[in-house]
């Protein structure tokens, strides 16, 4: 008995041991790296993407690559919002480079509602915390830690490396540098494919990798401008067209309602792969929803489940902002309601907006665009040349891990690379139990271990891809 309860203290020591291991040297210089970047603010209201382009630029000039290879790009009119592009040479001139996008912007974040500082980076309890400590300030670390240490590793690309970390994906209703450099300078960009954020991984209850996701394509964000106008009046003589009403009734309704489920070949991959994970009566409706016509009912029970999933199957439009009235002793002169649509690739966005006029029904309430009509494109091809080399990494890092392609519920970058015809592709391999980074809400955070596994599956990735 002693004998076996020593052998359990010394298995317990040496477990111990084991996670006390101290970080290579390495490891503990992308620690730095991405601390440095993290603390970097780069909020719209105050905050500088070119102070945080100007620090990895600076990182990767003291690692030995040539200054002739970056440059910093921003609108003269707009200082701060500088986008890093550099190039890590490969050795065959006609062949065309890999794009590493990532941007440097982050989500608004008000320190009182936040558990920590949002701009200072803490390491608690397995995690990181910080704004941008996952979206998506933890790729453009890694992307930039991989170009340091290819040049320490004296690799020798076939293809060369462009990273471009930019400035505006998170407020691209006031700038986003990719559509200006697009529109400006479209030859820093060029690149045969591009790999971006937009897909990761999956944890199951176990903190267990289960399913590592690959974004082919993504919905297309729309938002729409509904208002309404009425001459008012005092509230003690109430009037039957109240504007407040009208537009209430017409948000109530395109908030019921359910755009038809549509499938193309990445969403229906999606789901035969993701059934074969799930538990039995979860398969059940993933399987029920590929079939023609899909089962609703099936759908139905999946939303409940994960509104992503729901997301997946069809056009989503919801009521996000409404606004109306000017005193409360007054009828409602002007009322009026945003509404975010995010619209599967090859929809009409016109064909979308005359579904919400047929809801809102009412002659008084006007409808049109919020801002321009965004870009739609078709999905990227997801060829053997980009999953083979996906699987074979994954397999090194996360044995038996299952791949599974995917379509983006939410708006990227990628959108403007994939319009111009160049293939963007989601990969991050930054694993999320099922409450996900909290990205763009309060306590961001991400796995430390997770973002350690991603930074060698995308280092090792991005060396495959470069060598093809």
């Amino acid at each position: 008995m002693y004998r076996s309860a020593f052998a359990s203290l010394l298995l317990l020591s040496l477990a111990a041991a084991a996670q006390a291991k101290p970080p290579t040297a390495d490891e503990t210089a992308f620690r730095a790296l991405y601390k440095q970047l993290v603390e970097i603010n780069t909020t719209l209201s105050v905050g500088s993407c070119t102070n945080a382009a100007e620090a990895m630029a600076a990182r990767l000039k003291a690692a030995g690559l040539a200054e002739a290879d970056m440059q910093i790009l921003a609108p003269p009119e707009r200082p701060k919002d500088g986008a890093l592009i550099a190039l890590y040479p490969g050795t065959d001139a006609k062949a065309e480079p890999i794009l590493l996008l990532a941007h440097l912007d982050v989500v608004e974040a008000r320190r009182e509602d936040w558990e920590r500082d949002p701009f200072t980076l803490v390491e608690e309890n397995g995690f990181f915390y910080a704004r941008g400590s996952s979206d998506d300030k933890a790729m453009a670390a890694v992307f930039t830690d991989s170009l340091i240490r290819y040049k320490a590793e004296g690799f020798k690309p076939r293809r060369g490396i462009k990273l471009a970390l930019t400035c505006g994906e998170e407020t691209s209703d006031t700038f986003n540098s990719v559509e200006w450099l697009m529109q400006t300078r479209p030859e820093v960009l060029k690149a045969a494919f591009v790999i971006n954020e937009g897909a990761g991984g999956e944890l199951n209850a176990r903190g267990e990798p289960v399913a590592l996701q690959v974004q082919a394509g993504e919905k297309v964000y729309q938002d729409f401008h509904l208002e309404i106008t009425n001459p008012g009046g005092h509230s003690s003589r109430p009037v039957k067209d109240n504007a407040v009403v009208q537009l209430a009734g017409a948000v109530e309704r395109i908030g019921a309602y359910q755009f038809p489920i549509r499938l193309n070949p990445i969403t229906r991959a999606y789901f035969q792969r993701q059934a074969e994970l799930s538990d039995a009566a979860v398969a059940q409706d993933m399987l029920a929803v590929l079939r023609d016509p899909p089962d609703e009912q099936a759908a139905q029970r999946l939303w409940a489940r994960n509104p992503g999933w729901n997301g997946s199957l069809r056009t989503t439009c919801t009521p996000t902002m409404i606004d109306g009235g000017h005193a409360p002793n007054a009828l409602p002169q002007r009322a009026k309601a945003n509404v975010n649509c995010r619209i599967l690739p090859g929809e009409p966005i016109e064909s979308v907006k005359a579904k919400l006029a047929e809801l809102i029904a009412d002659d008084k309430i006007a409808l049109s665009l919020s801002g321009k009509a965004e870009l739609a494109s078709p999905p990227p091809l997801l060829s053997k040349e980009i999953l083979d080399p996906v699987r074979k990494v994954a397999e090194r890092v996360w044995p038996g891990v299952a791949i599974v392609p995917t379509q983006s519920t939410g708006a990227t970058d990628g959108r403007f690379l994939n319009a111009a015809g160049i293939p963007t592709y989601g990969i991050s391999g930054m694993f999320h139990d099922a409450e996900g980074s909290r990205a763009h809400g309060l306590n961001e955070r991400i796995r430390v271990k997770s973002l350690l596994d991603g930074r060698r599956f995308l280092h090792e990735l991005v060396k495959l891809y470069a060598t093809q």
